[in-house]
């Protein structure tokens, strides 16, 4: 008989274990940042690494209820009161490559932009500028980098400065502050996102730019439990009314409706 494969747990009778750790020991000792990372590495992080990896599952834990992925819960529990989980999902499904996708690209786009320097024996800003040259040329978006709202992303801010003072900080911030620096000359001023900034430090930890999507979504499902929750306990059913404008065809009757 064909069996599943797994290194991730193991369980049984009397034992459960992550990687090889045993999760009585685990409740115990290790935080959930700690955690995330043991389930993804294989191995504990060390200081520096749970303190990004803690800080990064902070600062993308809500943005409003605006943002595309509370909303969607907010309406699915706005019409919904029986369950919760539904909303939560609503919102999950709401993530996406322009609302906390961007990370995976631009973690990606940082990696190419690293491996060409690299090969090329060029510098980080030589490979800026190779980068944004492109995006202009073909006329695309810079991943991870602009903001409806803030000029400058206090949470990318605060998260380069926490990989700097904890080792953490490699080519990965290096190339996404160079991209910045070319694009500001080249296109106009585009603040690091926090997509961008979650992108560049997984990056640095050693991760795989699909982490970057995977970070958003673990630490986005507590706020969207806040925001279901706010909506359930305060708010009425079936209040959430969006003004709907119609420019379709004027009423027209079928042939022969009329009895022509």
């Amino acid at each position: 008989m064909e069996t599943w494969q797994t290194g991730i747990t193991d369980s049984g009778p009397d034992f459960i274990r992550v990687r090889g750790y045993d999760i009585v020991d685990l409740i115990q000792r290790c935080s959930f940042a700690e955690m995330v990372f043991v389930l993804h590495r294989s191995r504990l992080p060390s200081d520096g690494e749970r303190r990004l990896v803690d800080a990064m599952l902070v600062a993308c834990v809500d943005h409003g209820p605006s943002s595309p992925s509370a909303l969607a819960a907010r309406v699915v529990a706005s019409g919904n009161r029986r369950a919760p989980e539904a909303a939560v999902a609503a919102g999950l499904l709401a993530i996406g490559d322009f609302h906390g996708g961007a990370g995976e690209a631009c973690a990606a786009l940082l990696a190419e932009g690293i491996d060409w320097a690299k090969r090329d024996g060029q510098s980080h800003a030589a490979a800026a500028g190779w980068l944004v040259e492109r995006a202009v040329t073909e006329g695309v978006r810079l991943p991870g980098f602009g903001h409806r709202t803030h000029a400058e992303d206090p949470r990318s801010t605060m998260l380069f400065a926490l990989a700097r003072e904890n080792g953490v900080a490699a080519d990965g911030l290096a190339m996404v502050e160079a991209v910045r620096d070319e694009a500001a000359r080249r296109i106009r001023p585009l603040p690091i996102n926090v997509d961008g900034a979650i992108g560049a430090i997984l990056l640095d930890l050693g991760f795989a730019p699909v982490a970057a999507r995977f970070f958003f979504l673990i630490s986005r499902v507590a706020g969207l439990t806040a925001q279901v929750a706010e909506e359930m306990d305060r708010e009425r059913p079936m209040r959430i009314s969006i003004p709907i404008e119609y420019d379709g065809p004027p009423a027209r009757s079928l042939p022969g409706a009329d009895g022509g």
